[in-house]
C-alpha cells in the first residue's frame, strides 16, 4: 500500500507540467507583412498583427485566446518545422500582394513542404483568405489544394454601402458556433472542397468556412480575415454576435490540439 501511495503520488506530480503547457499559437508575420507610411513619413508594419490594437489589429482575437489559457506569438520568418516546434496552432492571413507589400513572401513549394509536416505531425493550421481581389491567392491555393481546398474568385457577401445585410449569417446551431447566433462576414472569397475537407459554414451554396483532418493534424480555413478588430470590437450593430463568434472559434481550434 506504500509503494502503491508513492508511485500514485509520482504519477501525479510528472503530470502537472504536462497538464499545465499553455498552447501556443503563432500568427504568420511573413507571408502577411504589409506596411504602410505614418503621418510622419516612417515606414510601419500594420494589417492583423497581435499587437495592432486600431481597427485593423487581431489583439481582440489574442486577448481570447490568452483568456483561454494559451500563449501567443508571431513568427517573422519562413515557417519550417524547426521553427514551427513548440506551435500548437499556426495561423496564416491574407497573404501579400505587390500592392501590399513592395516584396511579397509568396508560399512557395518548400514551405507547403514544411507546412504540410507541421499539420501532418498534429499541428492545427489556420488559413485566412479574403475576396480576391485584396489577397494572393494563386500561392496560397497550393498550399490549401493539399488539404483539398480552393480559395476561389467569387466574390460573396458583397455589401454595398450601409445594407449590411447582406453580409449576415445566421449560424444558430451550427457546432462551431455553440453561442453566437448572428455573425457578420463581408466581401469574402468562397472555397471549393474536395477529399478529406468539409463544410463547416455555409452561405446559401457558398462555403466560407472549411475544415480537413489531415495525418494527426487540422485544418480550419475561412474565407475571410474577418476575426480582426473591426468586427468584433462591439461596433456592430446591436444583435450581431461576432464578439461571441471570435470566442467560439477560439475554443475550437483549441480543442483541436492534440492533449
Amino acid at each position: 500500500m506504500k509503494n502503491l501511495f508513492k508511485l500514485t503520488a509520482l504519477v501525479a506530480i510528472s503530470a502537472v507540467p504536462f497538464m499545465l503547457k499553455a498552447q501556443t499559437v503563432t500568427l504568420d508575420y511573413y507571408f502577411n507583412h504589409e506596411v504602410h507610411k505614418t503621418k510622419e513619413g516612417a515606414v510601419e508594419r500594420f494589417h492583423y498583427l497581435w499587437e495592432e490594437k486600431d481597427l485593423n489589429g487581431y489583439s481582440n482575437w489574442g486577448d481570447a485566446f490568452v483568456a483561454a489559457g494559451a500563449k501567443i506569438k508571431s513568427l517573422d520568418a519562413a515557417p519550417t518545422v524547426d521553427n514551427l516546434k513548440g506551435t500548437d496552432i499556426y495561423i496564416i492571413v491574407d497573404p501579400d500582394t505587390k500592392k501590399e507589400s513592395p516584396n511579397p513572401n509568396y508560399i512557395m513549394p518548400k514551405d507547403v513542404e514544411q507546412i504540410e509536416k507541421f499539420v501532418k505531425a498534429g499541428g492545427v493550421l489556420v488559413m485566412m483568405a479574403n475576396d480576391s481581389a485584396n489577397v494572393e491567392l494563386p500561392h496560397f491555393n497550393t498550399l490549401a489544394a493539399k488539404f483539398g481546398m480552393h480559395f476561389t474568385d467569387d466574390l460573396n457577401n458583397h455589401v454595398l454601402g450601409n445594407k449590411i445585410e447582406s453580409g449576415t449569417m445566421m449560424v444558430e446551431g451550427n457546432p462551431l458556433f455553440p453561442t453566437a447566433k448572428k455573425i457578420y462576414m463581408k466581401d469574402i472569397c468562397g472555397i471549393a472542397l474536395t477529399g478529406p475537407a468539409k463544410p463547416l459554414l455555409k452561405n446559401g451554396d457558398a462555403v466560407v468556412i472549411a475544415t480537413a483532418k489531415y495525418g494527426k493534424g487540422t485544418v480550419f480555413a475561412v474565407a475571410d480575415p474577418w476575426l480582426y478588430n473591426e468586427y468584433t470590437n462591439g461596433h456592430l450593430p446591436a444583435g450581431y454576435d461576432n464578439d461571441k463568434a471570435i470566442v467560439d472559434v477560439t475554443q475550437w481550434l483549441l480543442k483541436q490540439v492534440k492533449k
